[in-house]
């Protein structure tokens, strides 16, 4: 009779990450003692999870207009762009080269760095709606 021998399932035992490799906390990189744990202490694991779990950020384009249109300040916050040279213009509804009316993009502002007109929907990468 021949003996045959059992192989064990190494993934089982936590030794999955190499025989080189030193189990770090998945969110701090601290070392771990434990192979099999994932998290350093309780509230970095609870730290994860509430960041796995976290609604994404929702912006009611309809609420933002309807009260920047109340306050009066509505055409100031829209981003337009002209029709015949393509230049991008905040508040601004007639473009100054070449005299025509603008088509609105949507709310939007100048960014801080450039001083560029830049779309809320592109600062937040929303999908617009035609």
């Amino acid at each position: 009779m021949t003996a045959t021998i059992a192989m064990c399932d190494a993934s089982r035992d936590g030794s999955t990450l190499g025989v080189n490799a030193a189990p770090t906390c998945a969110l701090c990189g601290t070392a771990l003692a434990d192979g099999r744990q994932r998290y350093c202490s309780p509230a970095h694991r609870q730290r994860a999870f509430r960041l796995r779990h976290t609604a994404p950020l929702i912006v009611d384009d309809g609420r933002l207009r309807s009260e920047l249109r109340r306050r009066g300040t509505l055409v100031a916050h829209i981003v337009y762009e002209c029709s015949v040279c393509g230049e991008r213009f905040v508040g601004q509804r007639r473009c100054p080269q070449d005299n025509v009316f603008c088509r609105a993009l949507g709310l939007g502002g100048n960014c801080t760095d450039c001083d560029q007109p830049i779309l809320l929907a592109d600062l937040l990468e929303l999908e617009v709606l035609p």
